[in-house]
């Protein structure tokens, strides 16, 4: 019979509605997200043992003291082991899927139990939805949404969503005949009959299968820790990848009291919202002795929800007032707190150099995440653009079927490491056996078996395709699948008891130093030549991250650093492979500055390191560009500078107070020349950085027959009378109504409309968009002119004056308060290119973004701070 390519149908599929349907997708997947943000950050910010008071204060709402003691004893154990974090993460994942379930399977088995036909029809898909395994559920996931959350939660609807579709039905179903048909006799509405009569009395069975779904959806996210969703499932996930039985038993605790409560409170839930059950407890109170009533009662709804109130006022007010958390180290702002998702596999140099870069990048000012995935998942994340980089790619050889097919959507960072080699290992103990050819002829001796990792590491896949056949393995030996932490296990178990194995190994490897093993020679080259170890990133990361990919293009380990790291590591146990980090750094002084050097030495603290001045700054393109890269130059020279916007006439007054230290837009002799005259006294010139600046007035070159000012006169029509002005407390702006207009007799004809700098350039983009005669303020430099096609206007009578020069001024005192400061700034200097390029870097950032901007320009002109702001040795 020949072969149905169901599988081959079923991914093309899933093919054709990712091409087709992925706005859909992207809509579910920001939801999702969005709820999900929402929840867990509901859930994380209270005190640990606060929030645990509130979930044990609903515990005795729903069920009494005595859980109500248990369930905060359970989540104060799962505090101390420090795995708070986790649960709250698994705790918004399940009550997200779980909501989300509710929504879609109440109706629907609503639906069923009043018509067969859908009944019938919807039964053999819950059927396949229940029985098919759950892990099958996140592969298409990983496809339609990434790694991460959403995966996760869509995996777990529709695995949790059978119950609830079930159990609403049947409770639907079960509801007294009789009692529908008085109803329906006495003209009740099929709606109300539904609503009054049958949902409440089906409630009891509805509120079981949301019990059921909730459970099942708590069982399913831990699977979907394995694509990268936070909490208890990722640390049972890498417990089991790394066969550490305390993190095992420490994780699967922690699930367990999760478990346990969510089951009880929401079965619990019915007696507080069936009308039935209710009755039912109170009973039950009625009945209950003397002495054990204080155990049975429960606080009334008003009274908990007073205390959940309280207790969350408390959380809030303590998670506003009471957070001390310094952070990690920065010793250079780089990174500006920007977010790097960080992929690995857990492999020890994986491990090892991805731990490493994370250490290094939050020195850098980054906030990087770190999640570990299986292979497969590994480059699919990458290719989706879900993982930004890893740095554990074996190339060119056992990871090549994964770079051959999403080579397109990655970029080779370059390797760091090399050359490598695969290979299978055996005790030195083990005479005899020095090749694979060898190892063919003692299957009995290995007892068939030769002890792998990951069924997806590509050096597994090598060993089933090609090396095995190639020595005629395949015959008389079995390749057991596992992971690297499992095969090491095994290793170290029969070392002990000097018994022969024969385990799938690589070359750098920690293994090789503490036993005395013997690397199987490979003469007929199946497992070709030697690895070398890249660092590969999602298609598009050079360009968004620059300063991290010149660094991971230059990152390079010698063996001898690489094992004493992976040593550290060991050493420091696991969930502590961060502290191996930094003691290995503190080991190996200078390597920090070596593998993610900064430009201009980030390192390097100023004299007067700690200094914070103030300082102020127009909303004008080349003052917010200045007063930004002062600020990113000031903060790697240890400073902590404060910036604030101001109008002209409050800046000048704020900096001959000494509310505000300097400013570095102080357009002179002519433009700020009456501020200068009124406020010099307490105010100094620190020096001018650029020339060659003009005032003007400009507009499009459309507009034929207008080349100096003087061609403005007569033409008030054309323009609507109207010049587009910016702010009017500046001195351009009182000089072109004090004395350009006047000059060139447009006073009476124009008049000059107030407002900001952003709204003039607006109007001439909305203008300049519509061919719309326009006459706006602009000055020189300004990126408009690059952007536009405009003409400036001579100024035959020089009513503007002079050329000014940009000058850096501050408060009389500012010389002698920051005595560092001062010297770069009397010789700091900025080209036209310098200072276009900057403006245009921020213009490409967006509003908001000026620092990403700042940073993305300082990229690009390395040692930019050593020339701003030189620091001596």
């Amino acid at each position: 019979m020949p072969r149905l390519q169901l599988g081959d149908w079923i991914n093309s599929g899933v093919n054709w509605l990712r091409d087709n349907l992925s706005w859909l997708f992207d809509f579910i997947s920001s939801v999702v997200q969005g709820m999900y943000d929402g929840v867990n950050t509901v859930l994380s910010g209270p005190e640990p043992l606060l929030l645990a008071g509130i979930l044990a204060l609903l515990a005795w709402w729903l069920r009494g003291l005595l859980p109500a003691v248990l369930a905060f004893l359970g989540f104060a154990l799962i505090d101390s082991i420090e795995l708070w974090g986790e649960a709250m993460n698994t705790l918004a994942l399940v009550l997200v899927a779980g909501v989300i379930t509710v929504v879609f399977a109440v109706p629907l088995g609503i639906w069923a139990s009043r018509n067969r036909a859908v009944s019938a029809t919807i039964r053999p898909v819950l059927d396949f939805m229940q029985t098919m395994p759950a892990f099958v559920y996140l592969i298409p996931g990983i496809f339609f949404f990434g790694l991460g959350v959403v995966p996760g939660v869509v995996a777990t609807v529709i695995f949790s969503m059978p119950p609830g579709v079930r159990m609403t039905e049947l409770g639907i179903r079960q509801v007294d005949a009789e009692l529908v048909e008085a109803a329906d006799a006495f003209g009740t509405h099929p709606r109300r009959t539904l609503l009054g009569v049958q949902f409440p009395l089906a409630l009891p069975t509805i509120m079981a299968g949301v019990n059921q779904v909730i459970m099942l959806a708590l069982s399913m996210v831990v699977i979907a820790g394995m694509v990268g969703a936070e909490g208890l499932g990722s640390t049972v996930f890498q417990a089991i990848s790394s066969v550490d039985v305390a993190m095992g038993f420490e994780g699967g605790i922690a699930v367990v009291i999760l478990a346990m409560y969510l089951d009880r409170m929401t079965s619990a839930l019915n007696q507080r919202v069936s009308p039935l059950a209710r009755r039912a407890l109170a009973k039950q109170n009625a009945k209950a002795l003397s002495g054990l009533k204080v155990l049975h009662w429960r606080p009334a709804t008003s009274v908990a929800m007073v205390g959940v109130v309280v207790l969350a006022l408390v959380a809030g007010g303590m998670s506003i007032f009471g957070d001390d958390d310094e952070g990690p180290t920065v010793s250079a702002n780089v990174g500006k707190g920007q977010s790097v998702n960080i992929g690995y596999i857990n492999w020890d140099e994986g491990v090892a150099s991805t731990f490493l870069w994370k250490e290094l990048l939050e020195q850098r000012g980054f906030k990087p995440k770190v999640q570990s995935y299986d292979v497969g998942a590994l480059y699919t994340g990458m290719a989706a653009g879900n993982i930004d980089f890893e740095t554990d790619s074996w190339l060119p050889t056992t990871h090549a079927s994964y770079w051959s097919k999403y080579k397109s959507k990655l970029e080779n960072l370059g390797s760091w490491y090399g050359p490598t080699s695969l290979e299978v290992a055996v005790p030195s103990y083990v005479k005899g056996v020095k090749t694979l050819d060898d190892l063919e002829k003692k299957a009995g001796t290995f007892k068939k078996k030769i002890v792998g990792i990951e069924p997806g590491a590509g050096e597994m896949k090598l060993m089933q395709d090609k090396v095995m056949p190639g020595y005629g393995l395949n015959k008389n030996f079995t390749l057991v699948k596992g992971s690297t932490a499992a095969m090491l296990s095994q290793l170290d178990r029969s070392y002990a008891k000097k018994e022969p194995i024969a385990v799938t190994l690589w070359s750098p490897h920690w293994a090789y130093d503490k036993y005395e093993l013997t690397k199987l020679k490979d003469p007929k080259g199946a497992f070709g030549k030697g690895d070398r170890i890249d660092s590969l990133a999602r298609k598009g990361f050079s360009k968004d991250n620059p300063q991290v990919a010149k660094w991971i293009k230059n990152f390079k380990l010698t063996e001898k650093q690489l094992t004493s790291l992976e040593s550290a590591i060991q050493d420091a146990g696991k969930g502590k492979e961060q502290q191996g980090v930094r003691a290995w750094l503190k080991q190996n002084p200078g390597m920090a500055n070596k593998l993610a050097p900064v430009p201009g030495g980030g390192d390097q603290k100023g004299k007067d390191a700690g200094a914070a001045p103030m300082i102020g700054y127009f909303p004008w393109d080349e003052d917010i560009a200045t007063t930004y890269l002062w600020k990113n130059v000031l903060e790697r020279r240890g400073y902590k500078p404060e910036i604030k916007q101001y109008d002209v006439g409050s800046m000048f007054t704020g900096m001959s107070t000494g509310q505000v230290d300097v400013e570095f837009d102080g357009w002179l002799p002519v433009a700020q020349k009456q501020y200068w005259d009124k406020y010099k006294k307490n105010l100094v010139d620190v020096g001018s950085w650029y020339d060659k600046t003009s005032l003007e007035i400009a507009v499009p070159s459309y507009v034929k027959d207008v080349k100096s000012l003087a061609d403005l006169k007569g033409k008030a029509g054309t323009f609507g009378g109207k010049i587009v002005g910016i702010e009017p407390g500046t001195g351009e702006m009182k000089l072109l109504k004090g004395k350009v207009l006047k000059e060139y007799g447009l006073d009476k004809e124009y008049k000059v409309s107030d407002g900001s700098s952003p709204a003039m350039l607006a109007q001439l983009e909305r203008s300049y968009a519509k061919k719309e005669p326009v006459a706006v303020v602009l000055w020189t430099p300004h990126w408009a002119y690059s952007k536009y096609k405009l003409t400036k206007l001579a100024d035959p009578k020089q009513a503007f004056g002079a050329s000014n020069q940009l000058h850096t001024l501050a408060n009389k005192s500012f010389p002698k308060k920051f005595p560092e400061f001062n010297g770069w700034l009397k010789k700091w200097h900025m080209t036209e290119k310098e200072l276009a390029s900057l403006e245009q870097a921020i213009q490409d950032a967006g509003k908001g973004n000026e620092e990403k901007g700042v940073q993305k320009w300082m990229d690009a002109n390395p040692g930019i701070v050593d020339k701003m702001a030189p620091v001596a040795p």
